[in-house]
């Protein structure tokens, strides 16, 4: 009895060879997509969205993520690709690259009589024999320079050369300078600051921490030497009860006292941060020009 198959009525069926085939010509199409792209002088691809919205790219990352893609197997192939870039940073076109190419030739031996399932294990034994190359190859230890050129093979396949040789050594000596010997790079340790009124081309690395928030209160000096800088992650302000809770007077006089209490209250804490000797605190949350005369009359 032939088993029982529930289909769409409108679904194209192909079988054997020909979904073979289908599935083949949707890698090679990925392919020559992206086969532009590669390289330094690659071609930019311009993404219209549906709300009109344009984006002008030859990052193969990006464009996978646009493009809407049918076909299940360059779906796949769009996964596989995409994934190799959120773990690596980059070979997003090269894999698809090489995907392609592989099934194109496996095409030409299959076309020739060759199973499938010999070109298969063909492929499982070209993998581990370019691991095995690649260990060997590999540096076990990089220099400043050999990260640079690899910083720069890569940008150079995302933007403008005159911006990728500015932004190599800026993005080596960023990642020097967090890296910690034993320990994974934490690349949040690295935080990129848009400046609106600035160019690509100003694009500058600033080891420390920037502020561009400016002083909290006019009478605030601009420039401090020798500084003992408060991180915090607590408020100064006066914070609210958790519980709905309220207060009654019946008075202006009752009211002066609980503005009184408040200040005292943040005063107190500011006070304790100066005993310690501290003359900058950082924190989000410390923005009112009452909090900050404490700071002020202490420097």
């Amino acid at each position: 009895m032939a088993a029982v198959k529930q289909l769409n009525p409108k679904a194209e069926v192909a079988r054997a060879a020909q979904a073979l085939d289908l599935n083949i010509s949707a890698a090679m199409g990925l392919q020559d997509v992206l086969r532009t792209n590669l390289g330094p002088k690659g071609t930019m691809k311009m993404l219209v969205g549906g709300s009109g919205d344009i984006k002008i790219t030859k990052d193969g990352n990006v464009l996978l993520h646009e493009m809407q893609i049918q076909h299940p197997t360059a779906s796949l192939i769009a996964r596989v690709a995409t994934a190799q870039d959120d773990i690596t940073g980059d070979g997003t076109t090269s894999n698809v690259l090489i995907i392609g190419e592989l099934l194109r030739q496996a095409k030409v031996y299959i076309t020739d009589g060759l199973h499938p399932r010999v070109a298969a294990e063909g492929f499982d034994l070209a993998k581990k024999k370019a691991l095995q190359v690649l260990d060997a190859m590999s540096l076990k230890k990089c220099s400043r320079d050999d990260l640079i050129n690899v910083a720069r093979t890569s940008l150079r396949t995302k933007v403008k050369g005159q911006v990728a040789d500015l932004l190599t050594e800026i993005i080596v000596d960023a990642v020097l300078a967090i890296q910690k010997e034993g320990e994974a790079v934490d690349l949040h340790m690295v935080e990129i600051m848009t400046m609106e009124h600035k160019t690509e081309m100003d694009t500058r690395l600033v080891k420390g921490i920037v502020m561009d928030h400016g002083a909290r209160h006019p009478d605030m000096p601009k420039k401090v030497t020798d500084a003992f800088i408060l991180t915090c992650n607590v408020s100064l302000e006066y914070e609210k009860s958790e519980v709905n809770s309220g207060f009654f007077y019946k008075s202006a006089d009752e009211r002066e006292k609980l503005v009184k209490a408040e200040r005292a209250f943040c005063d107190d804490k500011v006070q304790q941060r100066l005993v310690s000797g501290t003359t900058t605190v950082s924190k989000n949350s410390f923005s009112t020009p009452a909090l900050s005369s404490p700071l002020t009359s202490s420097l």
